[in-house]
């Protein structure tokens, strides 16, 4: 990446946060936008795919502590420091190609300050020897995806095959741009560093070299797959491991899983987003199971022992005792979704109970001699009287 980039790039408006945010906000934003202008989801769109890679290289450096320390330190020595050492007011001349290089002997004081500040942004350190644009590696692109799971798969943990489409090195001409048979040649212009000085009056920067477009070589003869890019459309079959107890739409992390790097560069990575299918019986509340059981209302006024489903294995047996009232939970251990610990959450019962429907005559019969033997106290008085109270 030229200077030129870090003096006039905002990477914070890029994500449409602000320069103070966390890195919570910043992932979040990015998640947002990667799903807006992902490539899958804007095919044929050149402008949209522009726009998720400058997302992507808003976020690669936002994201990492370390080079966005870097990227704020040079933007504040950037903003005020040309015009304090001369500027355009005062005629001096700073060719910020040179200064950034670190090469040659004579480079002290600031210019080796701005070297080694942006050492890690540039992949360069400040007293090194310039890395030209088509040997330093890059990094691969981030991938989404999404999976849907049945609610078992996702209380135990499976593995999924997940089929991704990507930006890989074109097969056809090995990722050089140029037609089978033929080799790039170096570009004149910049003699192969990828890079070029801009004159802007009273000072010049190194900004990607025109004529090569940063690659630093130029194809006379394209490759008529890519069309001289050196880059292709791959499509692959990867199988995705994902944890138990992942919960409905959940977004996981796989490392190295994106993307190829360019130059030997690392992957990047594949992030998933998971959708998880209901359940007719249980439902999940964080680590544990819930699951409503109708009782009768003998079996809650005078206390039972009922049989319980569970997810995986053979029903358990849970006592509810004498005058249990209706929407009761009682906790089963151990019968929940997966922890990250390898220990598992609970089984949340919670009893209801049912009114029956018809009564034949010796039921009636039977709930009638009940409610005399319980006449007595009017159990809304109290409500009435509080209600009155008010």
């Amino acid at each position: 990446m030229s200077t030129k980039d870090y003096l006039e790039k905002d990477y914070y408006a890029v994500l449409g946060v602000p320069k103070t945010a966390t890195p919570e906000e910043i992932k979040k934003a990015y998640r947002k936008l990667a799903r807006q202008y992902h490539p899958d989801a804007n095919r044929g769109d050149t402008q949209t795919e522009e726009k998720f890679k400058e997302v992507s290289e808003a976020y690669d450096v936002l994201s990492d502590v370390k080079r966005r320390k870097e990227y704020d330190d040079a933007r504040t020595l950037f903003a005020g420091g040309y015009a304090g050492a001369g500027g355009p007011r005062g005629g001096f001349n700073f060719d910020f190609g040179d200064l950034f290089s670190g090469s040659g002997a004579g480079h002290t004081g600031t210019g080796d300050r701005f070297g080694d500040l942006l050492g890690g942004l540039f992949n360069r350190g400040g007293g090194g020897t310039r890395t030209t644009t088509t040997t330093r590696p890059r990094r691969g692109q981030d991938i989404e995806s999404e999976v849907t799971l049945a609610f078992g798969e996702a209380v135990d943990g499976t593995t999924v095959s997940l089929r991704l489409t990507s930006s890989s090195a074109c097969a056809a001409c090995a990722g050089t741009g140029a037609k089978a048979g033929t080799t790039p040649r170096v570009c004149p212009t910049c003699e192969g560093t990828g890079a070029a000085s801009r004159n802007l009056g009273n000072f010049a920067f190194s900004e990607p070299c025109r004529d090569c477009r940063g690659r630093g070589l130029l194809v006379d003869d394209p490759c008529p797959v890519c069309e001289g890019s050196g880059r292709g459309k791959s499509t692959r079959t990867i199988q995705a491991r994902i944890p138990a107890g992942v919960g409905d739409g959940q977004r996981i992390r796989l490392k190295g899983k994106g993307a190829p790097g360019e130059n030997g560069g690392p992957a990047g990575d594949l992030y998933v987003q998971v959708h998880v299918k209901p359940h007719p019986v249980f439902g999940r509340s964080g680590e544990n199971l819930t699951v409503n059981v109708p009782v009768t209302f003998p079996e809650a006024a005078l206390g039972t022992e009922i049989k319980v489903p569970t997810l995986r294995g053979m029903p358990v047996t849970l006592r509810i005792p004498e005058g249990t009232p209706n929407g009761r939970t009682f906790r089963v251990r151990g019968r929940g979704a997966a922890r990250k610990d390898g220990t598992k959450g609970d089984l949340l019962v919670t009893v209801q109970v049912t009114v029956p429907q018809h009564l034949d005559d010796k039921a009636r019969a039977a709930l009638e001699e009940f409610r005399d033997a319980t006449e007595g106290a009017d159990l809304r008085e109290e409500l009435i009287k509080q209600a009155r109270s008010e």
